[in-house]
């Protein structure tokens, strides 16, 4: 399966707690929410034709348990995620749970960069993580991920978790779909493609 991230932001890179002010404190944090405001049918449409893609969610523990508490709770037939969200093969990567509570679930312990490589070779078409921000940046800079898709909102913080702040080899993306919703979300769709390139500014004849 290839590995997919998709990862709501503010401008200032910040991904702790988008949904609600409670979602998230740690850290002292109290400036969640801040996705909600902007959400619109054009972001609803284009979320739901990324989870259709999906085979497989792959969480860390913190989010996993966090959804395997909310979605299990969300029964309106005219949600567009919950059925798919509840019904997926869910992965979580963990050495403190012993088994998951949201069926259906295989915990996946021990060395989190090989267990994941061995869910990725099973068939399929994607294996999706959605929030577990710091999993995603690890796999990210592992190499792992295949696919980056960012969520990004019109706001800028200046506080709270970042989403690309680990240590690993720096990540070239080559873009592949872009689009603005009516109420200002960004929605980036990139391949992740090797390394970052680098390059000398030599006027702009030499720019393609």
């Amino acid at each position: 399966m290839k590995l997919a991230l998709t990862e709501f932001v503010t401008l200032d890179g910040v991904s702790q707690g988008p949904g609600s002010p409670d979602e998230d404190t740690s850290g002292a944090f109290t400036r969640g929410g801040w996705l909600v405001p902007h959400m619109d049918q054009a972001f609803v449409r284009r979320a739901s034709d990324w989870l259709d893609l999906a085979d497989g969610l792959l969480f860390g523990r913190r989010t996993y348990q966090a959804f395997a508490r909310d979605w299990p709770q969300i029964t309106d037939p005219d949600d567009p995620f919950a059925a798919r969200m509840n019904s997926l093969p869910k992965y979580v990567v963990t050495n403190s749970l012993t088994e998951g509570t949201w069926h259906p679930t295989t915990v996946l312990r021990g060395d989190p960069l090989q267990s994941v490589a061995e869910v990725k070779a099973l068939p399929g078409r994607e294996l999706q993580i959605h929030g577990s921000a710091r999993l995603g940046d690890a796999l990210l800079s592992a190499g792992l991920v295949d696919e980056l898709r960012l969520v990004v909102a019109p706001a800028v913080l200046r506080t709270g978790r970042r989403l690309l702040t680990g240590e690993g080899a720096p990540s070239g993306l080559r873009l592949l779909r872009h689009e603005a919703t009516p109420n200002g979300l960004l929605l980036l769709e990139y391949e992740v493609a090797g390394q970052a390139p680098q390059g000398a500014y030599e006027g702009v004849t030499g720019v393609a």
